[in-house]
């Protein structure tokens, strides 16, 4: 006889999260082509600084993560060519917005920087028709300094779906 055991899933209400921060970004054109400011060390905390930047290409209907992290903020730039659906979930003890669950749509359409500290669960889902590039430039080196480090990374992809849920 088998048995099916149920586990208790986490229940988040939609809402703003600590710490998060969504800046929209303007682009500026001319017959050159256009430019976008993701970063200055005038309008963003000394310990959000990046000590790195990479890009990716995400597919479209592929999600990256969710995944947080211990000490690393992550500074994502979501410019096009396609639209993701950012995913957070504050899961954080002694946050005051733990619990909360904020879902927003950037790129091509809201073009924007985001800022999300460590603790936060997050994931991105490209809900374009073509691959799209995510701009990252976290405050911390992946797999630390020559990369001989532990990576600073809790991935929840193998998560019952029902802990994170991505609609």
């Amino acid at each position: 006889m088998s048995q099916t055991l149920t586990a208790p899933y986490p229940t988040y209400t939609d809402g703003e999260i600590e710490g998060v921060e969504i800046r929209p970004l303007k682009s500026f054109h001319d017959s050159r082509g256009w430019l976008v400011e993701i970063f200055r060390h005038d309008e963003l905390g000394e310990d959000r600084w990046p000590v790195m930047t990479y890009v990716s290409s995400t597919l479209p209907g592929v999600a990256r993560g969710p995944h947080e992290h211990v000490d690393q903020t992550d500074g994502f730039a979501f410019i096009g060519p396609s639209d993701f659906r950012l995913y957070l979930w504050d899961t954080r003890e002694g946050s005051p917005t733990k619990g909360n669950r904020k879902v927003v749509t950037l790129g091509v359409s809201k073009p924007a920087a985001v800022w999300i500290p460590p603790g936060v669960v997050h994931a991105y889902r490209n809900i374009g028709e073509t691959p799209g590039l995510v701009f990252n430039a976290p405050n911390r080196l992946y797999a630390g300094w020559g990369k001989k480090e532990k990576v600073d990374e809790i991935r929840h992809e193998e998560a019952d779906p029902r802990m994170f849920p991505m609609d």
